[in-house]
């Protein structure tokens, strides 16, 4: 039953007005900070600062070697009014993948959407990979998300961010919120991409049209920076034909940039996680490569 059923059956609407708004309610004011630097044994951590509902943990399987950070809402969840901000520098040398626990999710809002901010910076010789699992956006659900990158010469970066609407084995249909995804990335101090994708209650109802998302629920856009480019992409191109999912990429101003649609969500993690399956063997070892915690 989707969302929309329940607000019938329930006799609600989806845009009745109410005394209480997001604002007039507690809401989640949470920030996680990393920095890391490269050092003879591997990677350092040099910073970390969690403010509540984020917690900030490094996990390790077996081995002394710190390869991978992940997040953690502890809210369970995103609501409206709710800002949350994440800031990852991979200073030189230092080499880690960063992730989330699981999927988040952003729940239907009152009035005032939610605000996400993610601030990456790689320096030369660091390698970083941004790799979080979906975001799962609930019907009349209001989500403000950025993501800015600052690169400089020598770094190597991959960066991902997807978003599915609604949950395709709850039968949720997602026809009503707004949703703003946003993308600057710098190099040495130049703006050198931008890129928004923005969807609120007007487009919704058009959003099947082919111009727009047609019949896909789930869309990811991930970008790399790094040596080999041309190389690189010769060797994507050759990739995506296999990947199951319908995508494409491009080179424009020093980056790869990929763009990934599926109908469901599980046909696009899996078609991310053959991606990165088939990207590790190009870039070498490091953290271009599925994290350990899309996997449990």
């Amino acid at each position: 039953m989707s969302p929309s059923d329940v607000t019938d059956r329930l006799g609600l609407s989806l845009t009745e007005s109410s005394t209480t708004g997001d604002k007039d309610l507690q809401r989640a004011d949470g920030c996680g900070r990393i920095v890391l630097s490269g050092s003879d044994n591997g990677t350092r951590i040099e910073d970390v600062f969690e403010r509540f509902p984020i917690r900030v943990m490094f996990p390790r399987n077996g081995s002394s070697a710190m390869e991978e950070a992940v997040l953690i809402n502890t809210a369970g969840g995103i609501a409206g009014g709710d800002r949350l901000e994440c800031s990852v520098t991979a200073l030189p040398g230092a080499s880690i993948a960063v992730t989330s626990q699981t999927a988040e999710k952003v729940y239907r809002a009152l009035d005032a959407p939610a605000r996400v901010a993610t601030t990456l910076k790689a320096h030369e010789s660091a390698r970083l990979a941004w790799l979080p699992q979906e975001t799962i956006v609930f019907n009349a659900a209001r989500i403000h998300r950025t993501t800015e990158i600052e690169l400089f010469a020598g770094a190597q970066l991959l960066a991902l961010e997807w978003l599915v609407l609604g949950r395709a084995a709850h039968g949720e249909i997602v026809v009503a919120g707004s949703v703003s995804d946003g993308w600057r990335v710098k190099k040495d101090g130049r703006l050198i991409w931008a890129d928004s994708f923005r969807i609120n209650d007007e487009i919704f109802v058009h959003l099947n049209r082919k111009a727009l998302l047609s019949n896909f629920n789930s869309i990811a856009t991930l970008i790399y920076f790094g040596p080999d480019l041309d190389r690189r992409l010769e060797f994507l191109r050759e990739t995506l034909s296999s990947l199951g999912c319908d995508c494409a990429l491009t080179l424009v101003s020093g980056l790869i940039v990929v763009r990934f649609a599926a109908k469901q969500c599980s046909d696009l993690k899996l078609a991310l996680r053959s991606f990165l399956q088939q990207f590790e063997p190009e870039v070498g070892s490091g953290p271009f490569r599925v994290p350990k915690m899309w996997l449990c």
